[in-house]
C-alpha cells in the first residue's frame, strides 16, 4: 500500500518522494527526462535509468543530504550540490558520472570505512555494502589503531532487531524514519563530531526506550546497525576490526 501510495516501484528506491508539481524538462547525461516541479535532481536521474548512489536518502523520507555521497555537477552551477536536496528546474543539465565526482564520492566513502569494521565488509549485503561495491571501494588508506567505536556495546534488548553500533554510520535515516513513517520520535543522534551516536530516547537500551518495535528504523538502515535478529542463526557475533 505504502509503495501504491507513492505511485514508486518497490525495486527502485528513487531517493526521494515523488512530487506533484507541473512537469519540468531536464538533461541528465544527455537523457531527457520530465519528472512533477519539486521532485529532486535524484528522483530525476532515477527516472532516466541514471541512479545516484546514496546513503542518508531514500524515497520514503524527506531528503537529508548529510552523506555527501550523492553530488552531481551542473551546468552553470559551481560546486558540487546533493543531488537529494536540489530541485529540478526547466532546461537544467546534469552530470552524474565524471573523473570529479568519482573521485570525490571515493573519498567520502573511504572515510565511512575508517570507522567501520574490515570484518563486516566481506560478504555484506547491505545498502552500504552496494554501495561501495558501485563505486569501487574496498578499503581506506588511513591505515589501522585510529579512532573508531568498534568496542560499542551491541543492543540487544529488543526480541525483535538489534543494534551495533560498530557498523553505524550515522546517516540518520533511522532517526527520521521514527519521527516521519512512525510519528515516535523514540530515537535521535546524541553528541556532536565523532562523538555522535544513534540513542533510544535518554540513551535507553531499545527495549526500555519509548520504541514501539514498528520496525521502520531496521527497515531504513543502510549499514545492516539495526538489523533483524531472525537473520542470523544463532547468537549474533560483534563486529570486529581486523587484526593489524
Amino acid at each position: 500500500m505504502w509503495s501504491e501510495l507513492r505511485g514508486l516501484k518497490d525495486e527502485i528506491d528513487f531517493g526521494t518522494p515523488p512530487r506533484d508539481g507541473s512537469p519540468v524538462t531536464l538533461d541528465i547525461d544527455d537523457v531527457t527526462v520530465t519528472v512533477p516541479a519539486g521532485s529532486s535532481v535524484m528522483l530525476a536521474a532515477a527516472k532516466a535509468g541514471r541512479a545516484i548512489p546514496k546513503l542518508c536518502a531514500t524515497d520514503m523520507l524527506e531528503p537529508f543530504g548529510s552523506c555527501r555521497v550523492c553530488l552531481v555537477e551542473i551546468e552553470g552551477r559551481g560546486g558540487f550540490p546533493a543531488s537529494c536536496t536540489t530541485p529540478v528546474v526547466e532546461g537544467m543539465k546534469v552530470k552524474t558520472q565524471t573523473e570529479t565526482l568519482q573521485r570525490l564520492r571515493k573519498g567520502v566513502l573511504e572515510l565511512y570505512l575508517s570507522d567501520f569494521p574490515e570484518s563486516e565488509m566481506v560478504e555484506g549485503w547491505s545498502e552500504f555494502h552496494e554501495t561501495l561495491k558501485a563505486e569501487g571501494v574496498a578499503s581506506h588508506p588511513y591505515g589501522k589503531g585510529g579512532a573508531n567505536h568498534f568496542d560499542a556495546p551491541v543492543d540487544a534488548s529488543n526480541p525483535y532487531f538489534l543494534f551495533d553500533p560498530a557498523k553505524c554510520i550515522v546517516c540518520s535515516r533511522c532517526v527520521r524514519a521514527c519521527a516521519e513513517v512512525q510519528g515516535t520520535f523514540a530515537i535521535t543522534i546524541a553528541g556532536r563530531s565523532f562523538e555522535s551516536k544513534v540513542v533510544a530516547s535518554q540513551d535507553q537500551p531499545f527495549f526500555e526506550s519509548e520504541c514501539v518495535s514498528c520496525g521502520a528504523c531496521v527497515q531504513a538502515c543502510p549499514s545492516h546497525a539495526l538489523v533483524e535478529k531472525s537473520l542470523f542463526e544463532g547468537e549474533y557475533k560483534h563486529a570486529e576490526p581486523a587484526e593489524a
